[in-house]
C-alpha cells in the first residue's frame, strides 16, 4: 500500500474509533493492531509488543507519577485557600483585582504542581463564588479561572513537557526552564486583558467596597502563605537549574516537600495520603497507557514510509522556513480540538522534530511552541478538558454556552504569546543558556 493510501487508511480507522466514542488510548492501540495486521501480516505484531517494552523501560517516565502525586497532594494541603484569602487582601481593592489576583495564584500553582487540572478545580471551588457573589461578570470570571488553570502546561514542572521531552529526546530540564519566562508572559498578558477590560467597563469587576478591605497590617501578614509554595518552587526548580539533581530526584524532592506542606497545615493523614495515591494512580495510569499505544501507532506509522510524505510536503512549501513551522502550528490547534495531548504529541512529534531539527531551529523552543499549543487545546471545543472541568463546578446557571464564550479572549492571548515566542526565540533559550549542566 502506498504512503498516502496508508496515512488515509490508518487516520481514516483512528478518527472512526474516536468517532465511537472509545477512549484514545484504545483508540490508537486498536488502530495498531489492526493496522498492522491488515497492511504487514500478523508477523508484525511482536513488533509492536518490544516497541511497548521500550517505553516501559524509558526511566524519565517515572518523573509523571511522581509529580502528579506532588500535585495530588498539595491540591488537598490547604496551600491555596492561604493564598486566595492573601490575594484577596492585596488585590480586591482594584477593579478586577480578584480575577487578576487569581491568575497570580493559578501562577504559583502552576509552578507547584504541573497539572492544570488543579489549578481550574481548586480556584473553580475558592475564587468563582467570591468574584460572583462581589458581582463580577459570569464570563470573566470562569474564562478567568479556565486559562489561568491551563498555565500547569507551560510553567514548569509541566506533565505534558516530560511526553515531548521523551518523543523529541531533549533534555526535560531545559525544557522546564524554558517555559518559565513564556510562561509568565502569558500570565501577564492575562492579568494585563483583565485590567485594561475592568477599567473599560467597571461593571464587570467591581472592586472591594471600602469596609471591606484589609488593614495594612492584615495585608501584611497573609504574606506568609507565600513562603511554603515558594520553598516547594526553589526545592524542585533550583535544584534542576543548578545540576543538583535530575528531574525525576527533583519530583520525589517535590513529594516530600508537599508532605512537609500538608504537615505544616495539619492536614497530613492517612486519608488525605490515600485519596492522593489512588488519584495518581488512576491518572498515571491513563497517561501511560496513551504512551504506549500512541508509540505503536507511530511505530507502525513510520514503517509504512508514510513519514516521507509528510517531509516532502513541508520541504516543498514556499516562502521561507517558518511557513512550514506556522502549519504545524495550526495542524495542532486542530488536534488539539479532539485529542489529549500526550496522545498528539507522540503521533506527530515523530514527524515533526526531524523536520523542524532539519530546518536548523532549536527543539526546545519547538517544544515550547507545543506546549502553547496544548494550552489552547485544553480550552478549545469541543473536548477542551478545562471546559469539563470548569462546567464540574460553576453554579447551574452557567451553561456550557457561557464557558465556550467565556474563553475566547484567553485563546486570543495564548495565539498572541505564540506569536512572541515565535519571533523571539531567546524568550525560551536564554534561561537554558545558564544552566548549571
Amino acid at each position: 500500500m502506498s504512503p498516502v493510501a496508508s496515512t488515509v487508511f490508518m487516520f481514516g480507522i483512528l478518527l472512526f474509533f474516536l468517532a465511537l466514542g472509545l477512549p484514545l488510548a484504545f483508540s490508537l492501540g486498536g488502530t495498531a493492531v489492526l493496522a498492522s495486521v491488515l497492511l504487514m501480516g500478523p508477523q508484525t505484531l511482536p513488533i509492536l509488543v518490544h516497541k511497548v517494552v521500550g517505553v516501559m523501560d524509558q526511566w524519565m517516565l517515572a518523573a509523571i507519577p511522581l509529580f502528579v502525586l506532588m500535585a495530588m497532594l498539595l491540591e488537598r494541603a490547604g496551600v491555596a485557600e492561604d493564598l486566595y484569602a492573601a490575594m484577596h487582601r492585596w488585590m480586591g481593592p482594584l477593579r478586577g483585582g480578584l480575577a487578576a489576583g487569581t491568575v497570580l495564584i493559578c501562577t504559583i500553582m502552576a509552578a507547584m504542581t504541573g497539572l492544570s487540572a488543579t489549578g481550574v478545580v481548586t480556584m473553580g471551588l475558592i475564587a468563582l463564588p467570591a468574584m460572583l457573589e462581589r458581582h463580577y461578570d459570569k464570563n470573566l470570571a470562569a474564562g478567568t479561572i479556565m486559562a489561568a488553570g491551563g498555565l500547569g502546561s507551560l510553567i514548569p514542572p509541566s506533565t505534558v513537557m516530560i511526553y515531548y521531552a521523551y518523543v523529541a529526546e531533549v533534555s526535560i530540564g531545559q525544557l522546564f526552564m524554558g517555559g518559565i519566562i513564556p510562561g509568565l508572559i502569558l500570565s501577564g498578558l492575562y492579568i494585563a486583558y483583565i485590567l485594561i477590560r475592568s477599567a473599560i467597563q467597571p461593571n464587570l469587576a467591581p472592586s472591594l467596597p471600602p469596609e471591606q478591605r484589609a488593614t495594612w497590617k492584615e495585608k501584611f501578614a497573609s504574606l506568609k502563605s507565600v513562603i511554603l509554595p515558594t520553598l516547594v518552587i526553589v526545592m524542585v526548580l533550583g535544584s534542576i537549574f543548578i545540576g543538583l539533581t535530575t528531574v525525576t530526584e527533583a519530583a520525589a524532592m517535590g513529594v516530600v516537600g508537599a508532605l512537609i506542606s500538608a504537615a505544616v497545615y495539619r492536614r497530613l493523614n492517612w486519608r488525605l495520603i490515600k485519596e492522593a495515591t489512588l488519584r495518581t494512580v488512576r491518572i498515571s495510569g491513563m497517561v501511560m497507557w496513551i504512551i504506549l499505544a500512541a508509540k505503536c501507532f507511530t511505530a507502525l506509522y513510520i514503517g509504512t514510509g508514510a513519514p516521507q510524505l509528510v517531509q516532502d510536503f513541508f520541504g516543498q512549501l514556499p516562502g521561507g522556513r517558518l511557513v512550514p513551522i506556522i502549519i504545524m502550528q495550526l495542524s495542532w490547534m486542530v488536534m488539539g480540538c479532539f485529542l489529549d495531548p500526550a496522545g498528539i504529541v507522540m503521533v506527530t512529534g515523530p514527524l515533526f522534530c526531524p523536520i523542524v531539527k532539519a530546518l536548523g531551529f532549536d527543539l526546545v523552543w519547538f517544544g515550547i511552541l507545543f506546549i502553547i499549543n496544548m494550552e489552547m487545546a485544553y480550552l478549545t471545543p469541543p473536548f477542551g478538558f478545562n471546559l469539563f472541568y470548569m462546567k464540574g463546578v460553576v453554579p447551574e446557571d452557567i451553561t456550557m454556552v457561557d464557558l465556550y464564550r467565556s474563553i475566547l479572549p484567553f485563546i486570543l492571548m495564548q495565539i498572541v504569546c505564540l506569536a512572541i515566542v515565535i519571533m523571539f526565540p531567546q524568550s525560551v533559550l536564554w534561561l537554558p543558556s545558564l544552566m548549571l549542566k
